[in-house]
């Protein structure tokens, strides 16, 4: 970490926090001299700072190694921001605008090994209930919240978490059914700059999706809105006994995202900038 970046206005605090950070960051237990020449700070200025951050609990000291590592209270202070569910709480509010914009039914969803879990769920007034109810997993390759966040992925890692054919389930016979089908469907969607799935889910309706990056530009949700696959001509749709003479017509994903996207992808704009994005 280069020393540029420890600004002046609150050094003290400032210093503490690069060095709280940079032994976080570490895969094991790092040397206070390590840590003075790679945050960039006086070794005497290190060592109060460690002793500080000893005494409260935020380092353990390892005698035999001579080593410092993360103590009790970085726990502590990590499993508090879990407890007071952060995401959740910064994407409520843009997400309901998204609904109140749209009438539409919006979800934030995240991922869970090879499924998402969907932590939101803000339903549109007069809208049918869908299967995406809060707390419901679903497979990651088959919903648009997976497919946005894992097209943001690196193609080794989707490759890891789908390691061959019995990872793809099977759902209303829809969907990749393989490792080259799935970063296919992927490669499109990050050009798009959107995810979607039609019908497989919930026959009859499609969903679109854009994924929430945090600073580091990881995707670490997505939101999604889901809409009905029928259009009704002016006049209002006449149910008919006959579905071949109904008049309605299935819009194509395509018109689906030309009228939704500006306003999905509006929202995960600013989820992301809460997370602490910039650009």
């Amino acid at each position: 970490m280069s020393s540029s970046l420890l600004r002046p206005k609150a050094p003290a605090a400032v210093q503490v926090l690069a060095v709280l950070r940079y032994v976080a960051e570490q895969a094991g237990p790092v040397a206070a001299s390590i840590i003075a020449r790679d945050v960039g700070l006086p070794r005497s200025t290190t060592y109060q700072l460690i002793a500080a951050l000893v005494d409260d609990g935020f380092l353990v000291h390892l005698p035999e190694e001579q080593k410092y590592a993360l103590g009790v209270t970085a726990h502590e202070l990590g499993t508090g921001y879990s407890r007071q569910a952060p995401l959740q709480r910064i994407a409520r509010h843009p997400l309901a605008r998204l609904v109140g914009r749209t009438r539409r039914t919006a979800h934030l969803a995240v991922m869970h090994g090879r499924d998402v879990v969907y932590v939101i769920e803000e339903r549109a007034p007069r809208q049918r209930p869908l299967v995406t109810d809060t707390g419901v997993r679903l497979p990651a390759h088959l919903t648009a919240s997976g497919r946005a966040m894992m097209a943001q992925m690196d193609p080794a890692q989707v490759a890891a978490l789908f390691p061959g054919p019995e990872a793809f389930t099977v759902r209303n016979d829809n969907g990749p059914q393989s490792l080259p089908a799935l970063q296919d469907l992927l490669s499109r969607a990050r050009s798009l700059g959107y995810a979607w799935e039609q019908d497989e889910i919930t026959v009859g309706f499609s969903s679109v999706a854009v994924a929430v990056l945090d600073r580091e530009r990881y995707p670490v949700a997505s939101v999604t809105l889901t809409v009905s696959n029928r259009a009704f001509p002016p006049g209002g749709a006449r149910r008919a006994k006959d579905a071949e003479t109904a008049e309605e017509r299935a819009m194509r994903i395509e018109d689906v995202a030309r009228e939704w996207i500006p306003e999905v992808s509006r929202c995960a704009r600013e989820i992301s900038r809460r997370l602490g994005i910039r650009g």
